[in-house]
């Protein structure tokens, strides 16, 4: 095995080249170095036989104070012929003479290696797409088209493993050769540029090819002539994260070569999908934030210094920007512009270039209010320099006018008088260069502040965290406990808990207790992923990830309630956030298949979470009162039922298996639904039975008990011989706005429908029984007294408990079954929105109810003389009785 290392392209370093393995990896020998500053970019071996290879190294530092970069010498192309071990470079004979930059390789098939493919970058524009057909040694500038031009960000080269004379080249758009390599077709690719970035085909069968770019993978099985989608991968690289303050909350960001997006937290629909999402104005890279009195207007800063501001209402988008056009205009910006409302005044918006600006009338004028507030000061003549732009604004949330700004070269400035006068407090460890991605001013404390530095740029790796609590005067690093290599890219101080922080870093999330004196990971189930940002909202924690999209932590109150005695100590009870009355899923239609990407939604009810000690004892048990102290729901550590009955009709994923409460050691968290308990009722399996309403692993067999009312609640936690309690808070959804009454007239109904079902399913569990034991009484001979009164009997039971009824049809007479259908239908209907029942729902009650206290009757009669008859027969035959069974009380109102 080879593998080509470009290494660390920030600095000198010795892990570039070629290195090869002749263990499956387990270890690795370099054989191909040129120095400690040129990497190696590419491989390709001759398709059919290992021993002959090419490879192209890379010469390759990044410097942040250079625009472009420029070309060095040390890259080039090389050959082995002997697997690897060693190596010849490959010079002249028609290959470009200036310096390279980057460049790629591919060996035709069918050619015994005879015919290369060399697609360079070079000084002078002297690259482009090579070719040789004699295996290297000499070559020829194969195409003048001028698309077909390679850079550092996109640089390789494939053919088709049947066809030498087939070549693709992935570019901004992707570009296809049938003559090989004289002209070319782009045969994928949208205006603005998708970025393609490597491919892979099938070498058994060249119509199967991935092509990988900027917006994640995809995939034709017809040569090209079609393609799968990306937006089935949660590959979103986000440069930034904001909010609006809506319910739910909607999530705002810029992503790499996808546009911007505007995503809900919740979806109607038990989940997010592509309904619940829609891009807010161009651009890729700059802040997106909403309008903090109208969430229907989107701000959104772009490359090149775009900035503009999108209404939803109409689609249509203004440009706001103070240099629409960059020539002649005085003004420098970042690629990620940066953009904040005053938290004091929300008609202020506040930009940055290398100077602060301000508007306060949407973007129709700006002002200047700083001088140039970066470090660097390059001469403006000196094109090939880059001058440092505003990185980050941070206007303090305790005083109006204090504000901190950062920039991409190193500098901190704080003015604490709305822009009149700066003062520089940059710390002596951030040197030129260094990028100050995200200041964060404190919540609490007016001189407090928080920054984010970035200098992997500056080939330093380590993470860098400052804090300061006097306004600047002083600073210190605070990054203890963060891995050693994973350096920061933001810093966010909780709004409600003071010294709760958390950082976002190169491979996840940490949070800090204690102001950032320490750090301990906070990733959890994200994977391991470049974090550029991070924004509290609603007590949540969202994250903006640079290659796996958005992610959400629900419900952090738990960790502003964590203390260092809690380790510690015993059982102990969090207590629950405000839990808002939703429901579960509105869908209508038919679900979505699991083939369909979506987001997950917030879990649909209270979140409790509880701390179990090492070594728990017994069962854990919860319970849900109301204020009256009435038990609403319970939970339990015990093993539940062994789910019985017969196969369902639909796929196993659909289908919701509710767990018991954990009673490991450690931190736990368990949802209740904001439902009574559910009803106890028949479920005869039907294609049918299950709600559309479905979500893979999440939809439930009804019927499901009531949504509770908004209201006062209390949690009791039962566990290790203590029962803690903690309240809780039912909110109703706030953009429902049905009176209490109507809701409570709701509730009652349903709980009457409860009540019905449960003694409904007791009785028909009590005709099941019975007709089980006459089973056996029917096997005996037709003219036995004991056989014709046992079948007598049964054929009273069975008219008693009935048959399902299927979809669409009315149920045949009065029966158990069919008192269980309707009233599951029923329940269904009232529990469907926030209103009150309509008289036609109440009349639907009471006709079922009727015939249900009729049912009972009968059964009841069946019981004292039918089944007291035969069992007379069966003593006289001194033959065991049928099992005498309770009365089934019908003391529920039927109403009017």
């Amino acid at each position: 095995r080879l593998a080509a290392a470009i290494g660390d392209g920030y600095g000198p370093n010795e892990q570039r080249g070629v290195f090869r393995s002749t263990d499956g990896g387990k270890n690795w020998k370099r054989v191909l170095f040129k120095d400690n500053t040129t990497g190696a970019v590419d491989l390709c071996f001759e398709p059919g036989n290992p021993k002959v290879v090419f490879a192209t190294l890379w010469h390759v530092i990044w410097k942040p104070d250079v625009r472009d970069q420029p070309f060095e010498p040390g890259s080039g192309l090389y050959k082995s012929k002997d697997g690897g071990v060693t190596w010849t470079q490959i010079t002249g004979n028609g290959l470009p003479t200036e310096n390279w930059g980057r460049s790629g390789v591919a060996v035709a098939p069918g050619t015994r290696g005879q015919r290369v493919y060399l697609i360079i970058e070079a000084k002078e524009k002297k690259g482009g797409l090579f070719r040789s057909d004699d295996g290297g040694a000499t070559w020829r500038k194969i195409t003048e088209d001028p698309r077909i031009e390679t850079s550092g960000y996109m640089g390789e080269i494939f053919v088709d493993p049947r066809n030498p004379d087939v070549v693709y080249v992935p570019l901004q758009n992707f570009y296809r050769s049938t003559d090989g390599g004289k002209s070319f077709t782009a045969i994928k690719g949208a205006p603005g540029g998708d970025d393609y970035h490597t491919m892979w085909i099938d070498p058994s069968n060249p119509q199967r090819m991935i092509l990988g770019t900027d917006q994640g993978a995809t995939i034709s099985m017809n040569g090209g002539e079609t393609w799968s989608p990306w937006y089935n991968q949660p590959t979103g690289e986000f440069y930034r994260v904001s909010t609006d303050h809506r319910f739910p909350y909607w999530v705002y960001g810029p992503q790499q070569d996808s546009g911007t997006a505007a995503i809900a937290s919740r979806g109607n629909n038990g989940q997010i999908t592509a309904r619940d999402w829609y891009p807010v104005g161009p651009g890729e890279s700059g802040y997106t934030i909403a309008d903090p009195l109208d969430a229907d207007v989107v701000y959104n800063a772009g490359p090149a210094g775009s900035v503009v501001r999108l209404s939803k209402t109409t689609g249509q988008v203004r440009d706001i920007s103070p240099a629409p056009i960059p020539q002649g205009s005085k003004y420098r910006f970042n690629w990620t512009i940066p953009m904040v409302f005053s938290p004091q005044d929300p008609h202020l918006l506040y930009l940055g270039t290398q100077f602060l600006m301000k508007t306060s009338n949407g973007g129709a004028s700006w002002d200047e209010i700083s001088p140039d507030l970066t470090r660097i000061r390059a001469e403006e003549q000196d094109t090939k320099k880059r001058r440092g732009t505003i990185l980050t604004i941070a206007p303090s949330p305790v005083k109006e006018g204090v504000l901190w700004v950062g920039t991409d070269d190193g500098n901190i400035q704080i003015t604490m008088d709305s822009g009149k006068t700066w003062k520089n407090v940059t710390p002596a460890a951030i040197t030129e260069w260094s990028t100050v991605g995200i200041i964060e001013a404190s919540h609490f404390d007016t001189g407090t502040a928080y920054a984010a530095v970035n200098r992997n740029s500056l080939d330093d790796f380590r993470p860098h965290i400052f804090r300061t609590r006097n306004y600047g005067e002083s600073w210190q690093e605070i990054v203890s406990g963060i891995d050693e290599k994973d350096f920061a890219r933001t810093v966010r101080e909780d709004p409600v808990r003071k010294a709760l922080l958390y950082a976002g870093t190169e491979k996840g999330v940490y949070v800090s207790f204690d102001d950032g004196d320490r750090w301990q990971t906070l990733r959890l189930n994200m994977p391991v992923v470049s974090v550029h940002d991070l924004a509290i909202e609603q007590d949540d924690l969202v994250a903006a990830t640079y290659g796996r999209s958005f992610w959400i932590l629900d419900d952090i109150t738990p960790l502003r309630q964590l203390n260092p005695s809690l380790a510690s100590g015993g059982v102990h009870l969090f207590l629950p956030r405000t839990a808002t009355r939703v429901r579960r899923d509105e869908n209508q239609d038919t679900p979505l298949p699991p083939e369909v990407p979506t987001g997950k939604n917030p879990p649909d009810g209270a979140i409790i979470d509880y701390y179990l000690p090492p070594n728990p004892s017994g069962e854990v048990q919860v319970g849900i009162r109301d204020e009256a102290g009435n038990l609403v729901h319970s939970y339990s550590s015990a093993p539940l039922p062994k789910e019985e009955g017969e196969v369902p009709f639909v796929a196993g994923y659909w289908l919701a298996h509710p767990l018991p409460l954990a009673q490991s050691p450690g931190m736990h968290r368990f949802v209740w639904n904001l439902r009574y308990s559910n009803p106890s009722a028949l479920h005869v399996q039907s294609p049918y039975n299950y709600p559309i309403a479905a979500i893979v692993g999440s939809t439930p067999l009804p019927p499901e008990g009531p949504l509770v009312l908004p209201g006062k609640y209390e949690v009791q936690l039962q566990a290790g011989g203590q029962t803690l309690r903690q309240s809780l808070e039912v909110k109703q959804d706030p953009r429902v706005h049905t009176a209490r009454n109507e809701l409570q007239s709701a509730l009652d109904l349903q709980l009457k429908i409860s009540a019905v079902l449960t003694r409904n399913y007791e009785a028909y569990q009590q005709v099941k029984q019975l007709r089980a034991q006459l089973g056996e009484l029917a096997k005996r001979p037709k003219e036995d007294p004991l056989a014709v009164s046992a079948k007598a009997l049964e054929e009273k039971l069975r008219a008693l408990e009935g048959e399902a009824t299927p979809i669409l049809k009315t149920p045949k007479g009065v029966s158990l079954m069919a008192v269980n259908d309707s009233l599951t239908a029923l329940m269904a209907l009232v529990d469907g929105a926030d209103f009150a029942p309509s008289e036609e729902s109440f009349g639907s009650f009471h006709r079922v109810c009727q015939g249900w206290k009729e049912q009972l009757a009968a059964w009841q009669e069946l019981k004292s003389k039918d089944v007291e008859a035969l069992n007379g027969l069966l003593a006289k035959n001194n033959l065991r009785l049928v099992s005498t069974m309770p009365a089934v009380t019908a003391d529920t109102s039927c109403g009017n």
